[in-house]
């Protein structure tokens, strides 16, 4: 799902996380849980890339270990905007919405700018800038989940403002409006003139709202239960996820049965852990830096992953071959992510 700090796992430049509020106590367990999305994104872009190369199972396997990373995400931004920071005002709402589309903008346009130099000329720059107003393209596919973030972040904000706080935010709520009238508008754009708009992707499904909520519930609500029945839990869905992808469909639905086992399972594994005191610094910077790590991972797996998945014969040595490069990208990731936080460029690149 910029520079937005939440306050209990704020990291200073991430859309899944608000800005700290004082008086708060940092939620380390949720800086980890962020820290542990950000590596599993990686590592189902890394798997596609398997599966592209022919490993099949090696890759749907990989990608069933990180498939409860997006669902994770909006459970995320679901306890920020509703528990651990909802905002105040509406500048608030508009400030932590920009802080995650100028970044978006500016990685949109650098994946653009790649892939015209890289791939030639296939649609031109303007014209797939243009579409990317409107939703994902693939030079930058990966950024599809911020289509969906930034609108449920909107809506999220504007319920806080007018039942919590009482207000009515006119411009948040012009723009939630816009939003969802666009579809029908497109639709009667092209009946009228007879030109077909980008389809569009600004649009939050029902099961990425009750992933917020119920996210939400479950990251604020006291211990529920033992955590090793949570992770027995999770070893569970993990497999049924498995057998569901291999046997009946991949990719599984963000919103199917077997990927809400995994989100939830591990929502309650990780919330509430005790993360080492001597560990909090790093946990904490890596947090930190996990908004830029998911916008510049896909260039380094483009980079590393699909040359080796490429070159790699069949055989036993898929799975350590894409652990091995999933790992490397995950860590270059993170690195010149912290590296462009010191300068103070996440307000730009994230």
């Amino acid at each position: 799902m910029s520079s937005p700090v939440t306050p209990a796992a704020a990291p200073a430049a991430e859309p899944h996380a608000p800005d700290r509020t004082a008086g708060r106590e940092r939620r380390y367990d949720i800086d980890l849980l962020r820290v542990l999305c950000t590596a599993a994104v990686v590592l189902v872009h890394a798997s596609a890339e398997f599966i592209d190369a022919g490993h099949d199972t090696t890759g749907v396997l990989g990608d069933t270990a990180g498939r409860f990373a997006v669902p994770v995400f909006f459970a995320m931004a679901g306890w920020a905007a509703l528990s651990g920071a909802p905002v105040g005002d509406e500048r608030r709402l508009l400030t932590r919405l920009g802080r995650i589309l100028r970044p978006m903008a500016v990685w949109t346009a650098l994946y653009l700018l790649c892939a015209y130099l890289t791939v030639g000329p296939g649609a031109g720059p303007a014209e797939e800038a243009g579409r990317a107003l409107f939703g994902s393209v693939e030079a930058a596919f990966h950024l599809w989940y911020l289509y969906a973030y930034v609108p449920l972040l909107l809506l999220l904000g504007v319920v806080v403002l007018v039942v919590r706080r009482r207000t009515l935010p006119t411009r948040a709520l012009a723009l939630l409006v816009a939003f969802a009238l666009a579809p029908a508008l497109a639709g009667d754009v092209r009946e009228i003139t007879g030109w077909s708009p980008p389809d569009w992707g600004w649009s939050v499904p029902l099961s990425t709202v009750v992933y917020a909520v119920a996210g939400a519930a479950l990251l604020a609500a006291p211990r529920l239960g033992p955590r090793a029945l949570w992770a027995a839990g999770a070893a569970v869905a993990f497999t049924g996820l498995a057998v569901y992808q291999l046997t009946v469909h991949h990719p599984a639905a963000y919103g199917g049965v077997a990927v809400a086992a995994v989100t939830f399972a591990v929502l309650g594994t990780v919330a509430g852990i005790r993360v080492p005191e001597r560990m909090r610094p790093l946990v904490a910077r890596l947090s930190d830096a996990s908004f830029g790590t998911y916008l510049v991972h896909l260039m380094w797996v483009r980079l590393l992953v699909g040359p080796v998945a490429g070159r790699l014969p069949d055989g036993p040595w898929a799975p350590a071959a894409l652990a091995v490069t999933a790992v490397a990208a995950a860590a270059l990731s993170f690195a010149v992510s912290v590296l462009w936080g010191r300068p103070g460029w996440r307000k730009w690149l994230g």
